[in-house]
């Protein structure tokens, strides 16, 4: 992927699931994680065609293939960011910054007033630039005992 490559968003397909899944593990596997933790990951990481019903997702293409993927969900006057990964080969190319912004648009227009993270804590750097700012922790939904980083981003209304 050169770095003038042009990133589509599009809506994710049910046939594309098990592929985006892997996506997922394969960005989660960035930070250093060993095989046991992934394993204990795998679930909470495969997206589902439930995810689809309940939830907004939306793939990140370059050149016809899908290098990334974010799923956000509103709860009450908040969204939860659900997933946001990029396959690691094409990390380092906008593609976090252009997925997040894309995820603030889908909150936005589900008249959400912030964006709630659990985020990997080797991702906190990214979250922060983007004006994510830290407020707690919040128990892991994988690995039993663990804490994650809670973050939220103001979602500021568009001005007519």
């Amino acid at each position: 992927m050169s770095g003038s490559a042009r990133i589509l968003l599009r809506p994710a397909r049910a046939a594309e699931l098990p592929a985006l899944s892997g996506l997922c593990l394969r960005s989660k596997a960035h930070w250093g994680y060993d095989a046991a933790f992934l394993a204990a990951c795998r679930e909470e990481l495969t997206l589902t065609a439930e995810d689809l019903a309940l939830s907004s997702v939306t793939v990140a293409e370059v050149s016809g293939r899908a290098v990334g993927v974010a799923q956000v969900a509103a709860v009450e006057e908040a969204c939860d960011l659900c997933k946001l990964f990029v396959d690691p080969p094409a990390m380092g190319r906008g593609l976090g910054r252009a997925l997040l912004a894309w995820v603030v648009a889908e909150a936005r227009r589900m008249r959400a007033r912030r964006l709630t993270i659990e985020a990997d804590p080797g991702a906190v750097p990214f979250y922060e630039k983007m004006g994510a700012r830290h407020v707690g922790e919040a128990p892991s939904g994988s690995i039993p005992g663990r804490r994650l980083p809670l973050l939220e981003l103001e979602i500021q209304s568009e001005v007519a």
